[in-house]
């Protein structure tokens, strides 16, 4: 048995939680479960960061203390997080005891190292990030460009950590460890970081008084980062005298396999956090993952902006295992994506409703109806359906094994199309008006139900309550399936299967995405959400046809477009289009248009400039893949050379950037 130690960012408690906090912690639940599937011991920390000035001010606004605040909102997800169905082993609080502990033990560890120093130290911060941030960082009127506010000039007396000495140990480690930062254009900006040079960082502030007291100083509290990234030791007992015996959760799980944050916060886990435990002389954890942003309005969700999506009316209406789904398959892990409820019922319907929902109900409806109840007393071990699982199989372990999740659920979506096909081929409701429950519908509709139980088991991680109602309603126990369950041949014959309703009632669209009343159509949240219920065929009748949500309205052109002038078929071939990965992308200076992109195309990497900065900001660009013209001569904008010409969409005059499933590889030829 293998361990395995994942955790989330522990979240501010100035707020309560968002659509942000939730794909992070549905993400590494995920991860957790599929690993639990391997057989693995698995330790699956999150938590709650309670400490700075953040804390402090939003308490005072309140007109209450930062603990009571942050006893507020730690409720908050204590109340969350079963009802998304987070597994978590261990939930840490920043303001425990055992979390002091090993704070304090760390910076003795610094100290002794003689990587901690006194300076007077004066810089432009924001509260928001918590972090000095340099006027390259920031936007005209020192605003932070993640924030949307201005930065504030701070000056004090700090405790500073020796960072800037750790540079060249940091580059070692990345080059020797390609998968300690991904996804890989993450990789690729904090490398550029650190090769840019590192200052050295201050880790005390006197100018509030919410945190831990740092030690031997009055009036200085501990930064927060440096508090808060020790969590992930001191929730297995780091800083306590039982950490160093073999058998303590801290000598079994550390270092962690697996942190899993958001990109804004990727520099101080991939940086600062690997430096500390340089200088403290302690194992470095394995790979930290970056995702991106949830989008709304093409702005990250923030509560300073004020766009953020509650998870509360998705979850009610729809249950859990509709919006981890939604969230899984709607975002590409790595990169941004945008939440709308159009999305969200276009992903219901079509997936949920339609392919996963009507095709238990109806596989489950015919075997009862036609077996007294029970599953079919013949199974069939040459089905083509289990040729189509076996193929499935291993792209989606593989999947999953990456964190290619939309490629797992993709994977098994397929195998859901071929099931729904092999029903409607086979036209079981028609064998038992002809011949009764003959041998052959007992097999065909056994290898229906035997693809059912295995679909459960893929879509456990993802959606374990689901896959739980699938399996009692295929006749067997709803406890979590092992991988070793995931063989074809397990489903019992003669089993009494079990009724139960729609998994997923449809739902009706037009009232879902009407407004409340006095609420603006671009910015309603939906809370009342009318559903109707899944059909089912009745005996003798054929399943009902796959229903698909209506289109979502779009506006009418204002003329017809002009019909451009034809070109033969060699003409068209002469474009050599690419497919690229942008790697790294910055804005053009004294531009408002440009972007320079370095895109990755096969072996090689050019420069392409692009007129798409009104719309996207490098940050979006970085991860994507995209369509390139390969073959197009070199052109100067801006005085920068470019290589290539990124295809995009016109709408209104606004850009729209063409991508490409990730899994396509780049340098792949687009016909």
């Amino acid at each position: 048995m293998s361990k395995f130690y994942l955790t989330t960012p522990i979240y501010y408690v100035n707020d309560a939680p968002h659509i942000g906090h939730i794909y992070t912690t549905v993400v590494a639940d995920v991860v957790a479960r599929f690993r639990r599937l391997a057989g693995d011991d698995v330790r699956f920390l999150t938590g709650t960061d309670e400490h700075g000035q953040k804390i402090e001010r939003a308490a005072r606004e309140q007109g209450i203390t930062p603990i009571e605040l942050a006893d507020r909102v730690v409720a908050r997800y204590a109340e969350l997080w079963p009802r998304l169905g987070i597994s978590h082993d261990d939930f840490i609080r920043t303001t425990e005891a055992r979390h002091k502990k090993g704070v304090l033990a760390l910076i003795e560890r610094l100290r002794e190292k003689g990587d901690l120093f006194l300076a007077r130290h004066g810089g432009w911060y924001c509260s928001g990030c918590e972090e000095f941030k340099t006027e390259k960082e920031l936007l005209p009127g020192n605003v932070c460009p993640d924030h949307a506010r201005p930065a504030a000039w701070q000056e004090e007396e700090n405790w500073f950590f020796r960072l800037s000495a750790y540079g060249d140990r940091l580059l070692e480690h990345y080059e020797r460890n390609p998968d300690f930062i991904r996804p890989e254009s993450r990789r690729n900006e904090v490398v550029a970081f650190v090769r840019g040079g590192l200052r050295d960082l201050s880790v005390s502030r006197t100018n509030i008084s919410w945190g831990i007291p740092f030690p031997g100083s009055d009036g200085h509290v501990v930064y927060v980062w440096l508090d808060a990234l020790t969590n992930y030791m001191t929730a297995l007992g780091f800083g306590e005298s039982s950490a160093a015996d073999p058998r303590s959760p801290y000598s079994r799980y550390w270092p962690a396999d697996l942190h899993i944050v958001g990109k804004d916060i990727l520099r101080f886990h991939a940086v600062y956090w690997p430096a500390f435990l340089f200088s403290a002389g302690l194992p470095l954890p394995k790979c930290v993952y970056a995702h991106g942003w949830w989008l709304r309005d093409e702005k990250k969700m923030s509560k300073t902006i004020g766009n953020v999506v509650r998870p509360d009316h998705l979850i009610d209406d729809f249950g859990p295992d509709a919006l981890r789904y939604f969230l899984l398959r709607e975002m590409t892990f790595g990169q941004d994506a945008s939440f709308s409820d159009e999305a969200f019922a276009g992903r219901y319907n079509a997936d949920l409703a339609n392919d996963l929902g009507n095709t238990v109900s109806r596989v489950t409806k015919m075997a009862a109806d036609y077996f007294d109840g029970k599953t079919p007393p013949e199974l069939d071990g040459d089905s083509p359906l289990r040729t189509s699982f076996e193929a499935t199989l291993p792209l989606w372990k593989k999947a999953m094994t990456d964190y290619r999740f939309q490629d797992a659920l993709n994977a098994i979506w397929r195998f859901l199309t071929d099931i729904n096909q092999f029903v409607v081929q086979n036209e079981p409701w028609k064998i038992h008006k002809e011949d009764g429950s003959t041998a052959r519908l007992s097999k065909c509709l056994w290898s229906s139900l035997e693809s059912i139980r295995l679909v459960s088991i893929l879509i456990e991680p993802v959606m374990p309550g689901t896959a739980a109602s699938i399996r009692r309603q295929v006749g067997l126990p709803a406890s979590p399936p092992l991988e070793s369950d995931l063989v074809w041949g397990r489903l019992p014959v003669s089993q009494p299967l079990s009724a139960a309703g729609a998994l997923f009632p449809r739902i009706d669209t037009k009232e879902y995405l009407k407004p409340a009343p006095g609420v603006p159509a671009e910015s309603a949240n939906k809370k009342e959400t009318p559903m109707s219920q899944n059909e089912t065929p009745g005996p003798g009748a054929p399943p009902p046809a796959a229903t698909v949500p209506p289109p979502a309205e779009t506006p009418k052109p204002k003329a017809e477009p002009e019909a451009a002038a034809e070109i033969s078929i060699d003409d068209f071939f002469r474009t050599d289009l690419r497919v690229g990965e942008v790697v790294a992308a910055e804005a053009v200076p004294k531009s408002n248009k440009l972007l320079k992109l370095s895109v990755r195309i096969g072996e090689n990497t050019r420069t392409v400039v692009a007129g798409i900065a009104k719309r996207y900001t490098p940050e979006q660009m970085v991860g994507r893949k995209i369509v390139v013209v390969a073959n197009l001569k070199p052109a100067k904008l801006m005085g920068i050379e470019s290589h290539g010409m990124v295809l995009a969409a016109s709408q209104d005059g606004e850009p729209i950037v063409l991508t490409v499933d990730p899994a396509v590889p780049t340098g792949t030829k687009v016909r």
